[in-house]
């Protein structure tokens, strides 16, 4: 049976439990999540040292993973079987090992949670085993957020916590961090633990807890390109050059990337009202005047060259083209010719 990673953790909360978890996919940090649920709540800690058992998935081959879950619980109502790194199994891709665990979903044992935790994979939902889990076990496949939908993780999450956060400090957190849940949660936590009380997170507090500047960062520089004030960009990207660790060159190049690829896209849109653009682009409205600022001051063909420019940038900080270049000279390079 499909489902989200929010109705597993609704029904664990309600102490709702499957025989049978299978948690697979890119995204870890869901799994992660249910995982730690289940291992930290499903049995109080009396019951844990005679029911909860953690095997790796390195270390085990299928028929000793099902030998566990087979156990009756002592003194308890159920056991805890969790299997981290099931997806290295030494079976688990192999006929016998798959059909062992097909046989077993079809008859689980109740008083067994079984979660497999099978991270970075999913499997083919054409064979047998991937028919098995979708049918007899609580399915989660996970996968990587696009881009466009990280703002929207960053608000829910952090009004899961009982805060909310304006526009300008939602789409900062998801530009700085990227796609990467894990960080994004950590650094959203990090800043949270600061207050006792709810309070609405503003760009102030970003850049106060998540260690950006307030004046030399990536969102100040995009500022400056949109109206190409030179002096301004090349104070940033000098920062940059003397601060590399604090300012990687890949994050950089990538939000640069996406600003212009909306630009480009904001061209050619016949319907350049601010509300059609917001949905065209998928950004905030908030943001939508940078594009039509950004539109006045970057012909079409300039924003074509700049896109060139920029995947040129990629190139030569990933050593491809170029490779003798430094990340400071390379930004310098291509600041200055987003901005002639």
């Amino acid at each position: 049976m499909a489902v989200t990673a929010e109705s597993i953790l609704s029904d664990l909360k309600n102490r709702k439990y499957a025989p049978v978890y299978f948690l697979q996919g890119e995204e870890t940090w869901y799994i992660d999540q249910i995982t730690d649920y289940i291992e930290g709540h499903v049995l109080s800690d009396a019951e844990k040292g005679f029911n909860q058992t953690i095997l790796y998935g390195r270390d085990v081959a299928m028929n000793e993973v099902l030998t566990h879950a087979r156990r009756f619980p002592m003194m308890a109502e159920r056991q805890v079987v969790i299997v981290k790194e099931a997806q290295n199994v030494s079976d688990i891709n192999r006929e016998k090992g798959q059909k062992l665990l097909c046989d077993y979903l079809e008859n689980p044992v109740p008083s067994t949670v079984l979660v497999f935790c099978h991270k970075n994979k999913a499997l083919d939902k054409r064979k047998a085993l991937g028919k098995a889990v979708e049918k007899h076990a609580i399915a989660l496949t996970t996968k990587k957020l696009y881009d466009n939908q990280v703002p929207g993780w960053v608000e829910n999450y952090i009004g899961s916590k009982g805060f909310s956060a304006n526009t300008k400090a939602i789409q900062m957190l998801a530009d700085s961090i990227g796609a990467d849940l894990e960080r994004l949660s950590n650094e959203i936590d990090k800043i949270l633990i600061n207050f006792k009380d709810p309070v609405q997170i503003d760009e102030q507090i970003v850049h106060k807890y998540v260690g950006i500047s307030k004046d030399y960062n990536v969102f100040e520089l995009q500022k400056a390109l949109i109206v190409k004030d030179v002096l301004k960009a090349n104070k940033i990207v000098n920062y940059f050059e003397a601060n590399p660790k604090k300012n990687p060159i890949l994050p950089v190049i990538a939000i640069l990337f996406s600003f212009f690829s909306k630009l480009l896209i904001a061209h050619h849109a016949q319907d350049k009202s601010e509300r059609n653009l917001a949905s065209l682009l998928r950004v905030s409205p908030y943001f939508v005047k940078d594009y039509l600022i950004a539109l006045k001051h970057h012909s079409l063909p300039a924003v074509i060259n700049s896109i060139h420019h920029i995947k040129q940038a990629d190139l030569r900080s990933k050593g491809i083209d170029n490779a003798s270049m430094a990340e400071g000279q390379i930004l310098k390079e291509l600041v200055f010719r987003l901005l002639h």
